[in-house]
């Protein structure tokens, strides 16, 4: 069943259901751009180091599952059909798992304007998955939208960078590609379960595991009140309340399209690590951020088809 094209029973979701589910997942966006400075915050550099990623990565999942067991009991949730089981065990993989922590970890060594520059391929990696996945065909105007987004993030990476990589951009990469797969499958499951459940549901199954390591890891040294409060911040809203915006703009909005959003996420993120960690924003970056902003705008009109009936 597509994202974008809700089973042949169901109604086609209109515009009005489109243009909420970019709002929310605009929403989303905006929360989820905050992690990139809380993250640096929480876990420190490597010259002064403050929490453990591993316990950051853990904790946050932890935590957020005991919030999460509450909503499903004041909700009185029923338990998701066994269908859904591999859907959510992906997206517990990729988003509770493998992209806080390949995030956690490549924070120790790049700032955070580094890691959003980098991060900001996840919209494409995200689109590309959704095709492939939900057998969606995108016409030529939307992945030249996609691809030019992507390359002016690339772009300001090089500019910002000096041209140089490192191995925690290999990190980075793979913290994309767990987040992506992460998305497809929390947003195929939104359609059955809500958004809030998804999350909750991913949380919970992934507590046999989260809790333990968030023990095993728990800081031997103390950390700074900033560092509790990164680490609050991302157990809060970037491991559950924003996924609760982001699922259900995915679901109304369809995945393929709303996920383009996210290419404003870097740019959020710069933004926002200048009065958290001090980091300087220049005028360049002010212009790359326009030009996606652009590129966002112009893919949104561009038509997003539903695979053909018996199609495979």
């Amino acid at each position: 069943m597509s994202a974008d094209h809700p089973a042949p029973s169901m109604p086609v979701p209109g515009a009005a259901a489109e243009s909420r589910g970019l709002w929310l997942g605009l929403l989303g966006v905006a929360i989820f751009a905050m992690t990139l400075p809380m993250t640096r915050l929480a876990v420190g550099p490597a010259e002064a180091p403050q929490l453990p990623p591993l316990f950051v990565t853990a904790g946050r999942a932890a935590l957020a599952a005991l919030l999460s067991i509450a909503f499903l009991r004041l909700t009185g949730a029923a338990r998701p059909p066994r269908r859904l089981w591999p859907a959510l065990l992906l997206c517990a993989a990729g988003t509770v798992i493998g992209f806080p922590l390949f995030l956690a970890l490549a924070l120790r060594h790049v700032d955070a304007m580094h890691a959003a520059v980098v991060t900001g391929l996840l919209p494409l990696a995200t689109a590309v998955i959704a095709a492939l996945a939900l057998r969606q065909r995108p016409t030529f105007g939307f992945w030249a939208c996609a691809v030019l987004g992507s390359a002016l993030v690339v772009a300001f990476a090089a500019w910002a960078g000096g041209g140089r990589l490192s191995w925690a951009d290999g990190l980075l990469l793979l913290g994309i590609l767990s987040a992506a797969a992460g998305y497809v499958a929390g947003a195929t499951a939104s359609r059955d379960l809500g958004a809030e459940q998804v999350i909750c549901w991913v949380l919970v199954l992934s507590l046999p595991l989260t809790a333990p390591l968030m023990l095993l890891s728990w800081p031997s040294q103390p950390a700074s009140a900033g560092a509790w409060a990164g680490f609050a911040y991302v157990t809060l809203f970037s491991m559950w309340l924003g996924f609760f915006a982001w699922y259900r703009g995915l679901a109304l909005g369809g995945t393929v399209r709303v996920s383009q959003v996210q290419l404003l996420q870097p740019f959020l993120a710069l933004l926002f690590a200048v009065p958290i960690l001090g980091e300087r924003l220049d005028p360049v970056t002010l212009l790359f951020s326009l030009a996606v902003i652009g590129t966002v705008f112009l893919g949104r009109r561009m038509p997003v088809r539903a695979p053909t009936p018996g199609r495979r």
